[in-house]
């Protein structure tokens, strides 16, 4: 859809495709949607207020990195502002009364391994994704939609392989299901690292894009059910919340680090050129997703369905 949307009207209007779909679901939401609400009677605008800043902060740093340029002041400034936000808002959630984000939740093992795999899977995903589309186009020739089509070897990958490791994943735990799939992503990664060239074909990269596929949907499918299992159900949205920025921030920082190497290794002027940064840049990537399932492994396995339940935060 982003290929032919692209190709045929402009890149711009990938912002408007969600605009009619969210309309249309407005009234489903409105009847079949029941509403719910979390512990807390009194909205964390301090949290909520410095949250936004710190997010704010990090992210424009990021985003703005590559062209302003890393030791502009508008880039530092952003960092610092973040920072100091995101420090503040860590102050003020341990001694709020009715925090947004409790931070007991990392006292978790599970919530903490589960959210650090999340941020390194989404660094290297988006990061190298975010090349390839481009490597597809600009070194192999095809046009937007012709390398969104070949993307799908990837991409549609989960439609097939995400039932089945939910299913397995509910009998043996999500620990060795994300570890396996950000082992299978981080081996395709350093595949397409290793056979980038001028010369390679959509054949010689297919099998990668397929594993990467594979390892793609192997994370997805346990990853939301280790966090929401790591806290009490009244907290799920908490914890929800909480896993959504993480992976934000980890595709934001993916592509913005992922596409600093690129730019300090390699440019857009000839396929050579081209694959001198997306091969440095894809190793990177494959190491932090490495690092992703080592995280995976620091989760603690399934209980046995004999053993007594307790719950895996206490109150504080």
């Amino acid at each position: 859809m982003g290929g032919a949307v692209t190709e045929g009207i402009a890149w711009q209007w990938i912002f408007w495709i969600n605009v009619p779909i969210g309309l249309a679901m407005l009234p489903l939401a409105r009847t079949r949607l029941v509403e719910s609400h979390g512990p807390n009677s009194r909205l964390d605008l301090p949290g909520v207020a410095l949250a936004s800043i710190g997010l704010l902060g990090v992210v424009w740093a990021l985003v703005r990195g590559n062209g302003a340029g890393w030791l502009s002041a508008e880039v530092i400034g952003a960092t610092v502002v973040g920072i100091a936000a995101l420090v503040g808002f860590v102050a003020w959630e341990l001694r709020a009364p009715a925090p947004m984000l409790p931070m007991r939740f990392f006292r978790s093992r599970a919530f903490a391994a589960a959210n650090a795999a999340s941020l390194a899977m989404y660094f290297g995903m988006f990061g190298s994704v975010f090349l390839l589309t481009q490597f597809l186009q600009l070194v192999m020739g095809y046009s937007p939609l012709e390398a969104g089509l070949r993307t799908l070897a990837w991409t549609a990958m989960p439609v097939v392989v995400a039932p089945v490791a939910g299913a397995l994943s509910d009998r043996i735990g999500g620990r060795p299901i994300m570890a396996f799939g950000l082992a299978l992503d981080a081996l395709a990664f350093a595949w397409m690292a290793t056979i980038a060239g001028p010369d390679t074909t959509y054949g010689q990269l297919a099998p990668a894009l397929v594993l990467a596929g594979i390892g793609t949907a192997a994370f997805f499918a346990p990853v939301a059910n280790v966090v929401m299992g790591s806290v009490r159900p009244e907290e799920s949205g908490q914890a929800s919340g909480a896993t959504n920025a993480i992976r934000e921030i980890g595709g934001v920082l993916g592509v913005a680090v992922l596409a600093a190497v690129f730019a300090n290794q390699g440019d857009y002027e000839t396929p050579t050129a081209f694959v001198a940064g997306f091969t440095p840049a894809l190793t990177i990537g494959a190491i932090t997703v490495a690092l992703g399932a080592a995280a995976a492994l620091l989760i603690p396995r399934k209980r046995s369905a004999t053993a007594p339940l307790k719950p895996a935060i206490q109150p504080a």
